[in-house]
């Protein structure tokens, strides 16, 4: 797995080994940010499902002015630093080490608000749906942000998350992986 564009275009990045996780392949990951590049320039970046920081350093790779990255594991909080550290883009990110739910909380404390969500939580739960619920219970999402999902099981997802205010902007479809982006309504 590989930084695709930007300023840290062609690192590698380390990975959790085993089965804890599921890195976006990179052929998803160059297409998702084909789809939204003209929306990460100087924009503010939450991966809420972390895993290796992929996906946010990324962006931060393409231009995002900020990033926070959460993960409750230990091991991918110890892979996700590791990852900042080599791309050089510790000023520009915040590592949180906790559940999701309780991130959320804790950024709507605070304020925060993001351009960009990314959702890639494990699959076979209901984390989309909580953490969408949440977001928008928060007003997390920034006029014009948009949250991007990833599931394995779209039917159930688009079902759950037809109950929320929230519009289903657009999915595409990589075999297995489908990504969904959500805007409120």
């Amino acid at each position: 797995m590989r930084v695709i564009s930007g300023i840290a275009r062609g690192t590698k990045l380390y990975t959790l080994n085993g089965m804890e996780t599921r890195p976006t392949l990179d052929r998803i990951k160059e297409s998702l940010f084909n789809i939204i590049n003209l929306k990460i320039k100087d924009t503010e970046i939450l991966d809420l499902f972390s895993g290796s920081g992929a996906l946010a350093i990324e962006a931060l790779s393409r231009g995002a002015s900020y990033a926070v990255l959460c993960d409750f594991s230990k091991n991918a909080i110890e892979i996700i630093k590791k990852n900042i550290e080599k791309t050089k883009l510790n000023e520009k990110s915040k590592i949180i080490k906790l559940d999701y739910e309780k991130c959320l909380e804790k950024l709507s404390q605070s304020k925060n608000k993001f351009d960009v969500i990314f959702l890639d939580p494990p699959y076979n739960t209901n984390y989309i749906y909580i953490a969408t619920k949440k977001i928008l219970e928060y007003n997390l999402l920034k006029k014009d942000g948009i949250i991007i999902a990833e599931t394995d099981d779209l039917d159930r997802i688009i079902k759950e998350i037809n109950t929320l205010d929230i519009n289903i902007k657009d999915v595409r479809e990589y075999g297995r992986v489908k990504l969904l982006f959500l805007e409120e309504i």
